[in-house]
């Protein structure tokens, strides 16, 4: 569950644009809020973005797999990054806002 510095230092670089992000080291991982909605996970060096029903087939077709922290089969409401929106900056950050915008909505 560790995150390593130069993981979490690549993330906040590719994601500034999308606003003001503030890590949070929780249970071995870090958490992710941007502009105060928590909408990002890191785990074991993965970026897991926030979804919901409406996002999940998306996620899906993009080939990314539910965050299941304890593999029990449990998954929580995480979605690893598509691999391709790793390696393009800016695909990662329209992926990013996807993943707000549900934080923002699951806070109202």
């Amino acid at each position: 569950m560790a995150v390593s510095e130069d993981f979490l230092e690549f993330v906040l670089e590719q994601l500034a644009p999308v606003g003001q992000l503030k890590p949070k080291r929780m249970f071995g991982g870090v958490g992710l809020y941007a502009n105060g909605l928590f909408f990002a996970i890191l785990d074991d060096d993965t970026l897991y973005l926030k979804g919901d029903a409406q996002l999940k087939p998306q996620f899906e077709a993009a080939g990314s797999h539910a965050f299941d922290p304890f593999g029990e089969g449990k998954p929580m409401a995480y979605w690893s990054a598509p691999a391709e929106a790793m390696d393009d900056p800016d695909l990662l950050v329209e992926w990013a806002r996807l993943a707000l915008a549900v934080a923002g909505r699951k806070k109202r």
